[in-house]
């Protein structure tokens, strides 16, 4: 019963750490992003959720955060933002990247020539 208690009170602690300040949103984690386009190899017709893929739109591929939740994803040098929905899995967990952004969203926040960047991911 006390080793239940004892894990319970850990993971609480864990979600709190993660709270954002305005108490709407959780930062879930920072880490580097990249992007993703039509023209990559190995990048198929439709995305992990069968939606057709498309560049241009304001989407995302990343692990265990459940298809059509809404990210605020900010690059960390410049502040600047963009909020894309998870309609696609990946980035490849080896490549040590948190977020693939499309080609339109990560132009939002970076020049494409960056190729990667430092990012914070925030769930809304």
């Amino acid at each position: 019963m006390k080793k239940a208690t004892v894990i319970t009170i850990i993971f609480i602690a864990v979600v709190l750490s993660f709270m954002g300040e305005a108490g709407t949103s959780a930062i879930i984690y920072k880490g580097m992003a990249s992007w993703y386009s039509e023209r990559d190899t190995g990048i198929l017709a439709t995305t992990a959720n069968m939606e057709r893929f498309n560049e241009r739109e304001r989407t995302c591929a990343i692990w265990d955060i459940p298809f059509n939740t809404i990210l605020k994803v900010t690059n960390l040098e410049n502040n600047k933002s963009v909020y894309v929905r998870v309609n696609d899995r990946g980035p490849a967990k080896r490549l040590n990247r948190a977020i693939d952004l499309t080609k339109g969203a990560f132009s939002d926040i970076a020049d494409l020539k960056d190729g990667l960047i430092s990012v914070s991911i925030e769930i809304m």
